[in-house]
């Protein structure tokens, strides 16, 4: 079990030095050496996990997303328990895509430099669409939910909704990036609303039993 959990904890030293370069300096600055001095290890410790730059990016990356995944999880949970209506907690779920923070800047820049690498990476293009399919499917799976309990109108293409409503969120990411003080966070949290209750226009059938008892 220690070994696992060394093995685990080396492993994070080195994305989050991967992420910090990044931050920092851009993609460019991301080689095996800087990574090695940036998270404190000798090049040699550094190259007994990761071989290449792509490798190191790729776990880097896949460190974003589960911490996103985490945290949405955790605010799903919480406003279930709180009998939030599916309407808000997506529209929560999503701004955690948006760089309104520190921490979410950067977790935007890593996957930006990851964008951009796989645009000539046919492997790591592979995983930036198997997770941008990943999360229009939990949106799609919202808007179907949505449906279950009256927010949303059976007629609705769940799917096609979807694919619209994370184009959404990107989209206001991306411009957060470039211009945030053009796009201050009542804003972007406004454009999420508009955009979902386009989908969600009815009202959930849980919060109406809860209002009649």
């Amino acid at each position: 079990m220690p070994r696992v959990a060394d093995h685990d904890a080396r492993h994070g030293q080195i994305t989050d030095a991967v992420q910090r370069l990044i931050v920092r300096d851009g993609l460019s600055a991301v080689t095996v050496a800087r990574t090695a001095a940036e998270a404190g290890m000798s090049v040699g410790l550094v190259q007994h996990y990761f071989t290449a730059k792509d490798e190191m990016l790729l776990a880097t990356f896949v460190r974003v997303n589960a911490r996103f995944t985490a945290r949405v999880e955790a605010l799903v949970n919480r406003g279930e328990a709180e009998g939030r209506t599916i309407a808000v907690m997506l529209r929560q779920a999503l701004a955690e895509l948006v760089p309104l923070d520190e921490a979410r800047r950067a977790e935007f820049l890593v996957r930006l430099a990851f964008a951009d690498r796989a645009a000539h990476h046919a492997r790591l293009a592979a995983v930036q669409r198997e997770t941008l399919a990943g999360i229009r499917a939990r949106v799609a799976r919202a808007i179907e939910n949505g449906t279950a309990c009256g927010e949303v109108p059976q007629e609705v293409d769940a799917v096609g909704q979807a694919l619209r409503i994370v184009a959404c969120a990107e989209g206001l990411a991306l411009h957060t990036h470039i211009d945030p003080d053009g796009t201050p966070e009542p804003a972007v949290l406004a454009a999420l609303d508009d955009r979902i209750d386009c989908v969600f226009t009815g009202t959930c059938r849980r919060a109406q039993r809860r209002e009649g008892d």
